[in-house]
């Protein structure tokens, strides 16, 4: 993977397609290249897709006994996008992403053309005792040999062996800290945002995403049937159906949002979204 000095880390990222930029953020203790797996070749279409590792995940390194925190991330996007010459652009986050999409689109909404928001809640619970449960590397070492599998594939490589030990109680410990987006923060975001759960997402009450949605100056909403906190993964012919109708129906903004006269921010031929 490449890398880029941004905000004092090398930032290991991934980089496919043309178009206007796309920059993709994974979960916690996760990987772009793994959660939005189903949606990189579709996307790659129509955008210039960057999938960036963050920090203390895959190849950023960084040791989370510095600490962890949700602004940092917010703070490395911005500068991994000013790294790249990315003036504005599009964003869609994943849970631990979408925390951080939210946050830059409220801090710095004119740094966004459109964003996707799937996973996340404004509100403390259920989200952070599920992530305590879901993060307890005690429990992960005697019950769940499968998904510490997984953490070691993802991460023992970029982070150092045993590494993800430390990362997930300081996910679940930022989660338990971080301050709240409020109703106010939410109005600021004037730019176009799909909020995205599954309708049996743990961490996300429908209720709650449709709050959300309703409270952001342009926000839609879509649940996905019988799913829960994973989509991109999960559903992810029904997510990429609704990320193509979001695009299409927002190319004009985005392009007014981005200072551009013409181009196309999605795919010519709409059919090519059902694929």
């Amino acid at each position: 993977m490449p890398t880029v000095t941004a905000n004092g880390l090398e930032i290991a990222y991934d980089v496919h397609g043309a178009g206007p930029p796309l920059i993709l953020l994974h979960g916690a203790t996760s990987v772009g290249r793994e959660d939005f797996a189903a949606q990189i070749p579709l996307l790659s279409r129509g955008f210039l897709v960057h999938v960036p590792d963050a920090r203390g995940h895959g190849g950023t390194r960084w040791d989370v006994r510095q600490g962890f925190r949700y602004d940092w991330l917010v703070d490395d996007v911005e500068a991994f996008a000013d790294a790249l010459g990315l003036a504005t652009f599009h964003v869609i986050g994943f849970s631990m992403g979408a925390m951080t999409a939210l946050q830059l689109a409220a801090r710095r909404p004119e740094r966004l053309r459109t964003a996707v928001i799937v996973g996340i809640t404004t509100q403390r619970e259920p989200r952070l005792s599920v992530a305590r449960h879901l993060m307890d590397p005690v429990r992960i070492d005697r019950d769940d040999h499968a998904f510490r599998g997984v953490l070691e594939r993802r991460h023992d490589a970029g982070q150092g062996e045993g590494a993800w030990r430390r990362l997930l109680p300081a996910i679940a410990g930022d989660v338990a800290a971080q301050p709240l987006l409020t109703p106010r923060d939410l109005r600021r975001i004037e730019l176009p945002v799909l909020v995205v759960c599954g309708d049996r997402d743990p961490f996300v009450p429908v209720d709650h995403a449709w709050g959300m949605q309703r409270q952001l100056p342009d926000g839609r909403l879509f649940v996905a049937p019988e799913c829960g906190h994973e989509v991109t993964a999960r559903k992810p012919a029904l997510f990429n159906e609704a990320i193509g109708g979001f695009y299409r129906s927002t190319e004009r903004v985005a392009r007014e949002r981005a200072g551009r006269t013409a181009g196309s921010t999605w795919l010519d031929d709409p059919a090519e979204v059902a694929k």
